[in-house]
């Protein structure tokens, strides 16, 4: 087995077995405000230091072997925000998405974007139609980006495409199972996460792979996401080998 350890403040804060790693992490990416008010700094300044931190935490998972990251990183009730903001996020996406066009091939990571995308801007939509070209020659780590995302609106909107096969006569109602409508998601084809970490302190999941997420270990911490490093994450791997997953059984 290949362990990593650790120590904080001189003491062992945990160990990772990287034999063991679960196949799919997902990140809300919270605490980029917080950081920047913290320090004095408008809140977009945040932002741009969260997209490095996602950029190493991202890179880092890939060396490690992980299969899948799913990380939330605008959701459908973050249009609500100052447009100044609002206008900050979408560009640094663009600038990761010129980026990742460039590098995608070299480093073998497949991009997905997951939620509506449609009131994205059409260089946006664009950008991301050729990052899914180019992930689809590609057989890495799949690193699916949530964008205008939200799990209620996944559902429903899951739910919606299932009604027109049905009124199609594609399929039937009665023949609906959990892993039939799986597959009406944004995840499709993804396996659910088995963890699920939250940076920024906050305690809930604010509407984030709701469905995905029924029996995916949760670990909160208070870091703020732009302080999050490799050390937090081995720390939240650590947490998830720890516990024991019975999944309803004794």
């Amino acid at each position: 087995m290949k362990l990593a350890f650790w120590k904080k403040s001189g003491s062992a804060a945990g160990q990772v077995d990287f034999d063991r790693l679960p196949r799919h992490i997902a990140i809300i990416l919270d605490g980029n405000g917080r950081w920047a008010k913290r320090r004095g700094l408008p809140r977009t300044a945040g932002h741009k230091v969260g997209s490095e931190t996602f950029r190493t935490i991202a890179t880092y998972c890939r060396d490690i072997g992980l299969e899948y990251l799913t990380v939330y990183a605008f959701s459908t009730e973050n249009w609500k925000r100052p447009q100044d903001e609002v206008d900050t996020i979408m560009g640094l996406l663009k600038r990761y998405l010129l980026e990742a066009i460039e590098t995608m091939e070299r480093d073998n990571v497949r991009l997905r974007f997951m939620g509506d995308l449609t009131p994205l801007s059409g260089e946006l939509r664009e950008l991301v139609d050729r990052c899914n070209a180019i992930s689809g020659r590609l057989t890495g780590c799949l690193c699916s980006i949530c964008i205008n995302y939200g799990g209620r609106a996944e559902i429903v909107h899951g739910a919606k495409m299932f009604a027109k096969d049905c009124a199609a006569g594609a399929v039937k109602p009665e023949d609906l199972t959990e892993d039939i409508f799986e597959k009406y998601l944004y995840s499709a084809g993804i396996p659910s996460p088995e963890l699920l970490i939250r940076p920024g302190g906050e305690l809930r999941l604010s509407n984030f792979l709701l469905w995905q997420c029924a029996y995916a270990e949760l670990y909160f911490t208070d870091v703020l996401w732009p302080d999050f490093t490799r050390e937090e994450l081995h720390r939240a791997i650590a947490a998830y080998q720890s516990r024991d997953r019975r999944f309803g059984g004794i």
